[in-house]
């Protein structure tokens, strides 16, 4: 419910300020571009993608991905999503110490999590036949250990993006001061997808180890 919640409320956040236009009627992409060059970033991209909140910063290809509402909007969110992306650009330039340790995890979390839930599931039809086997259920709760701590890792990113867009958009005078209220209000709500999927995450790896525990006894 509590994921659900955060989805819906990202969504109608944005679709909120997105009808709200900023007064200078600059896009997203021009916004971007403003801040990046403003950090001494100018060999970072920035590309148009399909979909909807589909916008990301891709620093194998050096590349700030953008959605066409982002993209070619002018609205408050719109400004808002765009120089989120930028900060993660600018955390990765800067070497932050949470962006460098959550790529550096990612390749482990994906094996994790591919393995996670078929351990488990060996793990419980196989220890009626032995019950030594449940220990195969603990490696694939440990794997999926990896899921949640990778939530967490992300955490620290995203609000770290989030108060660098938000220091940026003020700096480099995008948005005024109602305006600004409104992008901050767009970037808590996306803030909160992430806490809802860390809160999930940690809950079922608790909640799995409580119930092999249970089991093994």
């Amino acid at each position: 419910l509590f994921t659900m919640w955060a989805s819906a409320n990202v969504k109608s956040t944005y679709n909120k300020y997105s009808r709200q236009q900023n007064s200078r009627g600059m896009t997203g992409a021009q916004a971007a571009r403003r801040v990046l060059d403003a950090n001494g970033l100018q060999n970072v991209a920035i590309q148009q993608i399909d979909g909807e909140l589909t916008d990301h910063y891709d620093p194998n290809a050096n590349m700030i991905r953008l959605s066409a509402d982002v993209y070619s909007g002018t609205s408050t969110a719109a400004i808002g999503v765009a120089c989120h992306e930028v900060g993660h650009a600018i955390q990765y330039a800067q070497d932050y110490v949470p962006v460098k340790i959550r790529s550096s995890i990612i390749p482990v979390t994906n094996f994790g999590s591919k393995l996670s839930w078929p351990l488990v599931l060996a793990g419980l039809l196989l220890c009626s036949v032995a019950p030594d086997f449940i220990y195969l259920a603990y490696i694939g709760v440990a794997c999926f250990a990896l899921c949640a701590v990778f939530q967490l890792v992300t955490l620290p990113v995203e609000f770290n993006a989030s108060r660098r867009a938000m220091q940026a958009i003020r700096t480099t005078h995008l948005l005024d001061d109602e305006e600004c209220t409104a992008a901050r209000k767009t970037l808590t709500a996306a803030a909160l997808t992430y806490v809802a999927a860390m809160t999930v995450s940690l809950l079922q790896f608790l909640r799995l180890l409580s119930m092999f525990s249970r089991r093994r006894e």
